[in-house]
């Protein structure tokens, strides 16, 4: 059996691209509906309110396996309530307290609703700390490099900058530190 092979010319096959172009920007799909979890369950986000759309736009996915994050989408104006560029330093008391912990480091977010109980809570507290915001792209990068993955989130070191213990709320540190950091009186 012999092969019969057809032979285009130069012509035909730009005009064959052409054709797929055009094809090809006429496409239209049907919207994508994204689901997403909210109070216990998924739901369609189209279909939640304006609370908690507002907050699902903020939230920034992670990759665990390469510890970095990818913005979902892009946060809304924070200007009214802007963080400053530089991590805050917390005042010194004590430069290490009786267990070993020298120091911590505490990732917080403007809209993150536990974050104040424990930044208060940091705030008694006779160690020197550093509270680093994961709303900027630097707070971010740092806590994507310490596998951060929640806010709040504290990690205490020791003398050697070793990480010792994390903790995510007020009764996690609680645990931790007693009776390790002294409380402010």
């Amino acid at each position: 059996m012999e092969k019969t092979s057809s032979k285009r010319d130069l012509a035909a096959i730009e005009k064959e691209i052409a054709e797929t172009k055009a094809a090809l920007a006429d496409v239209h799909g049907t919207p994508t509906e994204v689901y997403a979890r909210i109070v216990g369950y998924y739901r369609a986000v189209r279909n939640w309110n304006k609370g908690k759309r507002d907050e699902f736009d903020h939230r920034r996915m992670f990759d665990v396996n390469t510890k970095s994050s990818i913005y979902m989408t892009t946060p809304a104006d924070t200007s009214c309530c802007s963080a400053p560029a530089e991590p805050v330093q917390i005042p010194v008391q004590q430069e290490v307290s009786e267990s070993g912990i020298a120091s911590y480091e505490f990732y917080a977010r403007k809209t993150c609703p536990n974050c104040p109980p424990v930044k208060a809570y940091l705030a008694d507290i006779t160690l020197p700390g550093t509270m680093i915001d994961v709303d900027t792209k630097e707070g971010l990068a740092q806590a994507a490099q310490k596998g951060v993955f929640a806010a709040p989130t504290v990690i205490f070191y020791d003398a050697a900058g070793q990480e010792i213990a994390r903790g995510h709320n007020v009764e996690e540190l609680s645990v931790i530190q007693q009776p390790a950091i002294a409380v402010a009186v």
